[in-house]
């Protein structure tokens, strides 16, 4: 067995860099550059080039006519081909690219008379197949073998396209079989967001998912980390274009990250703590723009625990709040109301109930790949049928992550000082003892947030 092979077994490391990390010719050297740097990264995973996967949602839309079309795809292709220009057009890769580019023309074809979710699928896919191709091929002009694999036959999901859920039994298996044993030789480059169904359908995990896809790989390897390279220097205690003394923070635990990742710390994809929570791999967040800066690192375990750790803002919230006469005293009509939102795949965050209201909070930002929202008009019929249904928008929550929030004495009273000012359409604490959440006007959710800053961390 080889040195390398055994590394690949002791010490496996998946990098992903985020669309802004493989942009262009420029950006995708330096990330070549932080893969070169460290041995133990032989898995690469990359997200579709900045902008391509926003032209090829437009590209789905009903409303596109011929003209917008081939408008949108001459724009795809121009950022392709640059980084083409910039590698010489080796013959190869500049045919892998043809290829892809015009299945990509097809695709968006048959749109016109197909609007399947599968097509506008297999259509999405294509940004992350080309950035795979050319990174591949930043890597080999540096003097390293390099290639590119199609994750599509390791990452097996169900066929809920535009919103697929990994199968992770079968993505170890097959990870095993088809693309560990070229980890011994390659630095092996793939994509993220995108799978395939068990009858080879291409699927998609929806927007962000590119973070999820490399979690997932890394767990199916056995990896011990997964470095997340974006355009941030790690996670910081808030935005800091929100409030402008936010700090980075060195080392946060699965729990506290995955809290922020779930109420909108925009550097993480909510669903990656997840695989790496089962296997207990570390992940890295660091800028690809100035790796020397650092970054933070997320463990099992952490020696600092505080109170406060970070407040997270996620905007474009929805309040859905149901009200029935027969939820006095009766049973079943959360039971009712939840398997009614099961059938529909909505996911709810908080909750608050009366006698005879419930309030529901869905993130917007979780409409699946082709941006189509949650709410249906299916859906809101369908819980009509058994009570009075209002839908209120342009909400943000804000959550305070920490430690202990729900046995520490104090914490309320110092949020709601800030809070005093302001609408709360919702609170919702204790169920976790590492969140306090709130619920406010879009509106409002900047100045709220830097205020709350400014009082747990700067006072």
């Amino acid at each position: 067995m080889s040195l390398i092979s055994q590394d690949v077994q002791a010490q496996l490391v998946v990098a992903k860099f985020g669309g802004t990390s493989v942009a262009d010719y420029g950006s995708m050297s330096r990330c070549a550059d932080i893969v070169l740097a460290n041995p133990a990264t032989r898995l690469v995973v990359v997200s579709a080039s900045s902008g391509v996967t926003n032209l090829l949602v437009e590209l789905t839309q009903a409303n596109v006519n011929d003209e917008r079309r081939l408008a949108l795809l001459k724009q795809i292709a121009k950022i392709q081909y640059a980084i083409l220009d910039e590698l010489g057009r080796p013959q190869d890769v500049a045919a892998s690219i043809d290829k892809i580019l015009s299945r990509m023309s097809v695709l968006s074809e048959s749109l016109e008379l197909d609007r399947s979710k599968a097509i506008m699928d297999e259509l999405l896919s294509t940004g992350e197949q080309c950035s795979s191709i050319l990174f591949s091929a930043v890597i080999r002009e540096k003097g390293s073998a390099s290639d590119h694999f199609d994750v599509r036959q390791v990452l097996r999901t169900d066929s809920h396209f535009g919103r697929a859920e990994p199968h992770i039994e079968a993505i170890a298996s097959l990870s095993g079989d088809f693309l560990k044993p070229l980890l011994a030789k390659y630095i092996i480059v793939t994509q993220g967001f995108i799978g395939a169904d068990q009858d080879g359908r291409t699927t998609t995990l929806g927007r962000g998912g590119s973070d999820y896809s490399a979690a997932l790989l890394a767990e199916a390897l056995h990896a011990s980390a997964v470095e997340i390279w974006t355009d941030v220097a790690g996670i910081y205690t808030t935005d800091p274009r929100l409030a402008p003394n936010a700090r980075p923070i060195a080392e946060i635990s699965f729990n506290e990250a995955a809290e922020m990742a779930t109420f909108g710390a925009k550097v993480l994809h909510p669903a990656t703590i997840l695989p790496a929570v089962r296997q207990k791999i570390q992940v890295f967040v660091g800028s690809s723009k100035a790796p020397e800066m650092g970054g933070t690192w997320i463990r099992h375990q952490v020696e600092d625990t505080p109170v406060y750790r970070a407040v997270a803002l996620r905007r474009d919230q929805t309040l859905l709040n149901l009200h029935s006469l027969q939820m006095l005293h009766a049973q079943g009509f959360l039971a009712e109301t939840f398997a009614t939102l099961a059938r529909h795949k909505i996911s709810v965050d908080l909750i608050t109930t009366s006698e005879v209201n419930v309030s529901l909070t869905l993130d917007k930002t979780g409409s699946d790949s082709s941006g189509q929202g949650l709410l249906s008009e299916s859906l809101l019929q369908e819980l009509s049928q058994h009570c009075r249904v209002r839908v209120e928008d342009n909400l943000a929550l804000i959550a305070i992550i920490g430690n202990r929030i729900a046995s520490t004495a104090g914490i309320c009273s110092r949020v709601f000082q800030v809070l005093e000012n302001h609408n709360v359409r919702m609170i919702c604490q204790g169920a976790s003892p590492h969140n306090l959440c709130v619920l406010v006007s879009e509106s409002e959710a900047a100045q709220v947030v830097n205020a709350l800053h400014q009082n747990l961390f700067e006072s």
